[in-house]
């Protein structure tokens, strides 16, 4: 994979990972941005950065990712 997803991202996609696939997740992950107000700056630009790493990724990629939230660090 280019472009490592970094421990936010990697905990964002998990919290939205429910249908299980790439495609799955980017949906959700866009549908969540869509709620978001102007002002909250970081989550967006966590969010665009998840998306864009995830757009350019391969399925296999998405599989390979461990997708389970790390609450303990």
């Amino acid at each position: 994979m280019m472009n490592a997803f970094n421990n936010d991202e990697l905990t964002l996609m998990s919290i939205y990972n429910g249908a299980g696939t790439r495609r799955g997740l980017i949906d959700s992950l866009t549908e969540m941005r869509g709620y978001l107000a102007p002002d909250e700056k970081e989550l967006l630009a966590l969010t665009d950065s998840a998306l864009q790493k995830l757009s350019a990724a391969t399925d296999a990629d998405y599989a390979a990712l461990d997708l389970f939230p790390d609450f303990e660090g």
